[in-house]
């Protein structure tokens, strides 16, 4: 398995263009398997998340191919239900292949889902909701075995814990859409991958009103057409950039970067001392390294986003005084902070929430990515660094991050790639 060795590298200088946001791309790739059309989807990005939904849908007998950022997928008359457990185990998203399978074929079986061990999300909401429109559900042997004589519109409430489901939000979506009848879906998540599902469905023909909103209305209809669709630049990608430039300093310039998606990100960065400049289809971000303390507190969108709570903390373990992070929707989300401590941060967790005392510099170290997004945070750390950084778990990184590496070393970032085994 490779590896990457991170040095300190000074300020990041250039411009560079952001992928395809990753988690719109998946329930967008289960959507299609609502009709019996083909359908398009461009700005698709590279990441072994994409290649493994790819490999669920061909499972279920869908066609699925990707040249270069072009995805074409081809239902036909597919029959299969099962997505099994050694495909599913790998990502949380393969859920969502359920809502799109009872809508279209009336039963499913798919795998309890997997992915980063990032503390417990049950799929309760999931199965409240789609028990709601009249599924039968039952939870066998680790997998999730649903039917149904036909799905009909209802009242959904799928308020939770820890705040409303992104994916659940777009699994009652998707299998309302050719539900008999209205569904109204309350305290709905208003994420902008849901409001990009949500496009993507209208394109196909569905009736939906209310996306990126607390309620959304879905009339459902007999049947869908196969689209075409761009998806969204993907605001974790950005914001994990823009975080690399508000630590190790400089003057960057990231294409695709929507401010309307970034608003708490840029607050808090603006917030530690960093400069952002709002351009048309762009953000400037400017930094001379020197940044002060803040207080993060995670929260659906429009809040700070969890997926950007550990880059955050290696941003906060440089920064003068003390920050305080509180992590409200994974709370159990900190495997990062003993991988950071091995770095000479001083970070101690106290419940939800994390108390992180800046440190002068960190110090190079070997380290092992526990997640897909502690992956960054660790190759940002070992940016400003001391010596060099040795990064094991790179298969995380890659899960949701295309060429991460090549493009902070666009900028100016010294990284290398190792080869292992």
């Amino acid at each position: 398995m490779d590896k990457l060795v991170i040095e300190r590298s000074g300020p990041l200088c250039g411009t560079v263009s952001v992928h395809g946001a990753k988690n719109a791309v998946l329930p967008i790739m289960a959507a299609c398997l609502l009709s019996d059309e083909p359908s398009v989807i461009t700005n698709v990005p590279p990441v072994t998340d994409v290649f493994t939904m790819m490999e669920i849908l061909r499972g279920l007998g869908v066609g699925a191919a990707l040249a270069q950022d072009r995805l074409t997928i081809t239902p036909d008359a597919y029959t299969g239900v099962v997505a099994p457990y050694e495909l599913v185990s790998r990502m949380r998203a393969s859920v969502c292949v359920l809502g799109p399978l009872l809508a279209k074929r009336g039963r499913a079986k798919v795998s309890m889902p997997g992915g980063c061990v990032i503390g417990a999300r049950p799929i309760d909401l999931h199965l409240k909701g789609l028990q709601a429109l009249g599924a039968s559900v039952e939870i066998k042997h680790g997998y999730i075995i649903a039917s149904t004589s036909g799905l009909r519109g209802a009242r959904v409430q799928l308020g939770g814990s820890f705040g409303s489901s992104v994916l659940a939000t777009g699994n009652v979506m998707m299998a309302a859409s050719l539900a008999e009848g209205e569904t109204l879906i309350e305290q709905a998540a208003c994420e902008p991958e849901v409001v990009d599902l949500a496009n993507f469905l209208l394109t196909m023909g569905a009736r939906i009103e209310g996306c990126g909103s607390r309620v959304i209305r879905i009339r459902g209809v007999a049947r869908l057409r196969g689209a075409r669709h761009r998806i969204i630049p993907d605001r974790i990608e950005a914001g994990t950039l823009m975080i690399a430039v508000a630590m190790a300093g400089g003057d960057v310039t990231i294409d695709g970067a929507r401010a309307e998606h970034l608003g708490a990100v840029i607050d808090k960065l603006t917030e530690a001392g960093a400069s952002i400049e709002k351009l048309n289809g762009a953000l400037r971000v400017q930094s001379d390294g020197a940044l002060k303390a803040v207080e993060v507190t995670t929260l659906p969108f429009p809040g700070f986003p969890t997926d950007l709570q550990a880059q955050m903390m290696a941003l906060m373990a440089v920064s003068r005084g003390v920050s305080l992070l509180t992590e409200k929707i994974y709370p159990e989300r900190f495997m990062h902070i003993s991988e950071l401590n091995r770095m000479g941060a001083q970070i101690t967790r106290e419940g939800a929430s994390a108390v992180v005392k800046g440190v002068e510099s960190l110090r190079g170290a070997p380290v092992v990515a526990p997640d897909l997004r502690a992956s960054a945070a660790l190759i940002l750390a070992g940016l400003v660094a001391e010596n060099h950084t040795e990064l094991d778990g790179v298969d995380h990184m890659e899960r949701g991050y295309a060429g991460l590496e090549e493009v902070l070393a666009r900028l100016g970032a010294k990284i290398t790639r190792v080869k292992q085994g």
